[in-house]
């Protein structure tokens, strides 16, 4: 059995288990969702915002790409191509998060607007239809921009036109914008307003930064679990890990100080309607996430990566970028779960369950768009000059 068939066969394994495993899990979530609705939405929610990050990352990255060259984006595009395909899967499990609206957004209840003059001054745009038609036009922007991006990367794997690179990269120029601005309200939209009563400018940033880490972890881990299988082998190499971890280097970088300045204007404004937000995150044993998430989500990362044998060697870099991964996963119960469990710090079952069911659909997705493409853009000029940049060295 060669390399390609066995990888063929290991990407079908991997879609199956991860669709039985998410699909058990979703189906448990279902059944406690009976007894306590409340907590399967605020799970459920959870999930689904981190596995969407990851999909939207991958798609901002891909643009990167695109955008700016290198050969770091040769190993990684196949996979960040199949990961934004997952956007239709995460259309679909977008459903439950509308169900369950009155569960989740104090704006989405009646009769909390009504004792709320706050509410009802923002009730022009927090309001359920409203709601509705700003995350179709989210949802519309990212699906055709993904749709664009692949059917022309189809197009170049078939003819190797020239002008098609061009047109790849006349795309993503303004879809880098067009991406950071609606990932920005969608934030605002989709956690943000579980707080209604407080507000931050530089909110969608952090989601931003956070998404295109997600995705960068991902992909450098997926890699490295491909880098011994052909023909993904041929476009990856120790310079191309390198790159990968100079990559990573400065989002981790970018997201300290994201999170460092927000902290540092709200708490030196010492306004009562926007201190209270990290009041509920360090109280009730929160704090001990914000700890863990200081050491390591940025210390030890950072200190990993300024290693240059740590970014050249695959397994070391997949390593750190998989604790990266982790990190933003605990980030992102950070931001929202004590906004919907503000007594104390909760971990439920179900917020373990909720991720690996919506994780299992969104990976068995993510395996079978990876398998149906050849692993490497072949008809794309750049390859061939690192192809024969390689053959030389």
């Amino acid at each position: 059995m060669n390399s390609g068939t066995s990888l063929q066969t290991g990407l079908e394994r991997v879609e199956l288990r991860a669709l039985v495993v998410g699909a058990v899990a979703l189906l448990l979530c279902g059944i406690g969702a009976y007894s306590r609705p409340d907590e399967f939405y605020q799970s459920y929610l959870f999930a689904f915002v981190f596995w969407m990050g990851i999909s939207i990352g991958c798609t901002e990255v891909l643009m990167l790409h695109h955008l700016v060259g290198g050969d770091w984006g040769l190993a990684i595009r196949r996979l960040l191509e199949s990961a934004s395909r997952t956007l239709w899967v995460m259309l679909v499990l977008f459903v439950p998060i509308l169900v369950g609206l009155r569960h989740l957004y104090l704006w989405a209840r009646p009769d909390e607007v009504l004792h709320s003059p706050e509410l009802q001054q923002k009730s022009f745009y927090l309001n359920v239809p409203f709601f509705l038609v700003r995350m179709a036009v989210y949802f519309i922007v990212w699906l055709v921009y993904g749709q664009l991006l692949n059917k022309w990367s189809t197009e170049q794997d078939r003819t190797g036109a020239p002008a098609i690179m061009r047109r790849l990269q006349s795309l993503s120029g303004p879809g880098i914008v067009i991406f950071g601005l609606t990932v920005t309200f969608a934030a605002i939209d989709l956690v943000m307003s579980l707080e209604p009563h407080w507000s931050s400018t530089i909110y969608g940033m952090m989601f931003i930064v956070g998404e295109v880490l997600s995705a960068l972890s991902f992909v450098i881990v997926i890699a490295m679990i491909l880098a011994e299988h052909k023909p993904f082998a041929a476009v990856t190499s120790p310079k191309s890990f390198h790159d990968l971890g100079n990559l990573l280097l400065t989002f981790v970088i970018l997201w300290a100080y994201i999170a460092v300045a927000q902290l540092i204007i709200i708490w030196s404004g010492n306004l009562q309607d926007e201190i209270p937000w990290y009041l509920r995150r360090t109280a009730g044993g929160w704090g001990n996430v914000v700890l863990i998430l200081a050491v390591f989500h940025f210390a030890v990362p950072f200190l990993l990566l300024l290693s240059r044998d740590v970014k050249r060697k695959a397994r070391a870099l997949g390593a750190v970028a998989f604790g990266v991964l982790i990190m933003q996963f605990i980030d992102t119960f950070w931001l929202i779960e004590p906004a919907l469990r503000q007594k104390q710090f909760h971990v439920s079952w179900m917020d373990f369950a909720g991720a690996i069911g919506v994780g299992g659909l969104w990976i068995a997705f993510f395996a079978w768009q990876l398998k149906k493409r050849p692993l490497i853009p072949l008809r794309d000029p750049r390859v061939e000059k690192f192809l024969l940049q390689e053959e030389r060295a």
